[in-house]
């Protein structure tokens, strides 16, 4: 047997014949001549599902960053030049990752290359050091893809080259990549197209631990409206891969170090190292009479070979990304991050993070305040600031990076033009397919391929981007549940239900896409996805009162759990219960048409109260409150279980938990905290059933609530009937 070079688990990535992409997880397993993969990892002489000899005539091939239902991964294929139908394409969630089965295959294939150069074989895969025409760098992999077909084998003469480890050819001739510097003859050739030079900039300020750098420019006139490109520089204690993670991000993680965005969605994929973004900022200056600004870009990025990363931003125009009612688009006339390693320091690892920003606002602001640009500029180079105090401020550092997940609007966007409304267009259009894609990602990564299925890919994988047809799936039978929708007009309770932003005193339903759960592969790389859509319904909620603690309020007569099972439906039912001088509950119940027999909800419902406990979840989440509640709540998962006391009555048509907050002393504390505050609370809770096996991924929402600006006075006082136990 081969000794074996490296093995793992990636991502197995393609697409089948009928059009419709795939992600799963595989074992690969590099051997010094073969690479191969398993469904699972290898016992003894396992046949694997498919294999790839490696020689010297192999090659790998960096197609950048896919997204992938939802999931951004970072994709390498693996083929042989004389046989190009014959390929082996793999991802990986951690860039890291990928780097290192690049390097470790491209050394297998090295070894092979030495061997045949040994034996008179003239041929030789590595690229010429000087790189591509126009200061363009590109990998061993990607020249070969480019120029191999113009190669003649038995013609070639002998070369002398050295292996790249640049990954990703040279933006796109639109993007000015401001991270090298002009020659003087290249600043002569394009004086013209350029109103600056990139090679003078003074200190302008320094700003919460960043300098803040404004270009000289050495041009007579500048238009009003252009600024000048502003630079800010700062250190931060992360590697480039962390760092690079975060900043290709356009989810709910960008909230929490870029106080500049508010939202973000993915128009067009061009290839996997360059993307059409669509932006909102998020800019405070006298909102109430400054338009909102937006912006559509072309973003870029590669990796060095020092092991830096390079984001290049501009604008550019799209047909599925047209001026949206309500803003103003601004245009980013170069822009970007340069993300540098620089020595570690008392065993941290220290990056040097370089944000440049140049960008017209447009509008009558920019003309009539000459503040305003710049204010707003400086904002947004804050959030290098944001990067430092994000990792300063987390303790998941152990944590490999993990390529963010996206949204898609491009689909969206083409309907909303077909039908041309404009009260549509003032709602970002991506949330409906990002739901829809969700809602389809489980069912992708739990598809078990058969091996006559990845044999089908060979043809098929030849395409690599996504096509219309990635976001039209079928969904499986666990996404289908429940089939019929429950008519929700038969269930009431005291506390109203409005759908509507700024209401008070009421309850509505929480998108599970703004909860995090764990994916299909959570045992193999801790990743978490978008929850999509609950298992059951949310139908109504009442908020009690009384002098002693309300212990199993389904028995009271015409409550949503009584009306249920008349019904012939299941209910389950979540009764905080929250003591005081005067106790409280409030009562969440969800209803579905039946369990699924033998479901992970369908065991924690029939299961012992042990089970119940080590397995019954909550999020929650503080939209809208004070900082100092939105700190002390958290959205970090809880088990309720191991956390407070938790009572289980089951019926015969519904089970309760009773959730005494007051048995902890500390959920006790962060109580009479909120307590104080309700009113002027926004608070989202989703409840679920934690999965910790293969067989029991992905997580699934029970379901979620949003509970705002509730009022102590609005609670009633229940009739409930006398407890038969």
């Amino acid at each position: 047997m081969s000794k074996v070079v490296y093995e793992g688990w990636m991502v197995r990535y393609g697409r089948r014949k009928i059009g419709r992409s795939f992600i799963h997880m595989r074992y690969f397993v590099l051997e010094n001549r073969l690479l191969a993969y398993y469904k699972r990892k290898p016992q003894d002489s396992q046949v694997p599902i498919k294999t790839l000899l490696i020689d010297g005539n192999c090659r790998v091939e960096d197609r950048g960053l896919k997204t992938q239902h939802g999931h951004m991964v970072y994709v390498l294929s693996v083929y042989n030049k004389k046989e190009k139908y014959n390929r082996i394409t793999m991802a990986a969630f951690n860039i890291q990752e990928a780097l290192i089965w690049k390097e470790k295959i491209e050394s297998a294939i090295d070894q092979h290359q030495d061997s045949q150069m040994a034996n008179g074989n003239k041929y030789v895969s590595f690229e010429y050091k000087s790189g591509m025409d126009n200061g363009r760098n590109a990998s061993s992999s990607d020249y070969e893809s480019q120029f191999s077909a113009q190669e003649d084998e038995d013609e070639a003469p002998p070369k002398t080259l050295l292996r790249r480890t640049t990954i990703g050819n040279g933006p796109p001739d639109s993007i000015l990549d401001w991270t090298q510097e002009f020659d003087s003859e290249l600043s002569n050739q394009n004086a013209n197209s350029q109103a600056f030079s990139r090679k003078h900039w003074r200190l302008l300020q320094c700003q919460n631990g960043l300098r803040i750098f404004e270009e000289l420019l050495e041009v007579d006139y500048l238009p009003r409206s252009c600024s000048k490109a502003m630079r800010a520089v700062g250190v931060v204690e992360a590697t480039c891969e962390e760092i690079f993670g975060l900043v290709m991000s356009m989810d709910g993680t960008r909230f929490e170090w870029d106080c500049s965005f508010q939202y973000g969605s993915l128009v067009e994929e061009v290839d996997g190292h360059t993307a059409i973004l669509y932006h909102r900022l998020q800019l405070d200056w006298f909102s109430m009479f400054v338009w909102p600004r937006d912006l559509c870009y072309v973003r870029y990025w590669r990796r060095n070979d020092d092991g830096s990363y390079v984001v290049l931003f501009r604008s550019r125009e799209h047909e599925n990304c047209g001026p949206q009612p309500g803003y103003v688009r601004a245009h980013v006339e170069s822009g970007g991050f340069n993300i540098s390693p620089l020595k570690s320091r008392n065993g941290k690892s220290r990056t040097q993070v370089q944000h440049l920003m140049q960008i017209d606002l447009k509008g009558w602001g920019v003309g009539c305040i000459s503040a305003f640009q710049q204010h707003c500029l400086l904002q947004m180079l804050n959030s290098v600031a944001g990067l430092r105090e994000w990792f300063a401020q987390t303790d998941e550092r152990g944590a490999p990076p993990r390529i963010p997940v996206m949204v898609n609007m491009a689909s969206s966007s083409v309907s909303l033009k077909k039908t041309r409304k404009i009260d549509e267009l003032s709602v970002p259009p991506a949330p409906s397919l990002y739901q829809m894609n969700a809602a389809s990602r489980n069912s992708l990564l739990m598809d078990e391929y058969s091996d006559e299925d990845e044999e089908q890919m060979l043809e098929a994988e030849q395409e690599p981007y996504p096509t219309r047809s990635d976001y039209h799936v079928k969904r499986t039978a666990l996404e289908e549940e429940p089939i019929e929708k429950i008519d929700l007009s038969c269930f009431s309770g005291n506390l109203r239900r409005d759908d509507c932003d700024n209401s008070r005193d009421c309850w509505r339903i929480s998108d599970g896409n703004n909860f995090r759960v764990r994916s299909k592969h959570f045992c193999y790389n801790k990743t978490k996805i978008p929850a999509g859509k609950h298992l059951m319904d949310l139908v109504a909620v009442d908020w009690f009162k009384d002098s002693k603690r309300m212990d199993h309020v389904a028995r009271r007569q015409g409550c949503a759990a009584q009306v249920a099972s008349e019904k012939g439906f299941f209910s389950l039912i979540f009764n905080f219960q929250v003591p005081g001088s005067t106790h409280y509950s409030m009562v969440f119940y969800f209803v579905t048409r039946e369990l699924v027999p033998g479901s992970l909800l369908q065991r924690f419902v029939d299961g012992d109260d042990e089970f119940r406990n080590s397995r019954l979840k909550l999020i929650p989440s503080v939209p809208k409150g004070s900082w100092i509640v939105r700190q002390s709540v958290g959205s970090t998962p809880c088990l309720l279980g191991k956390a407070v006391d938790c009572n289980y009555i089951r019926g015969p048509k519904y089970l309760e938990v009773d959730i005494d907050i007051g048995s902890s002393t500390v959920a006790n504390g962060v109580l009479g905290l909120v307590t104080g505050v309700i009113r002027t609370l926004v608070v989202d809770m989703a409840f679920l059933v934690q999965a910790n096996t293969t067989d029991e991924l992905p997580e699934r929402l029970i379901g979620a609530v949003r509970a705002s600006h509730i009022e102590l006075s609005s609670a009633i006082v229940p009739k409930l009937d006398v407890d038969p136990s």
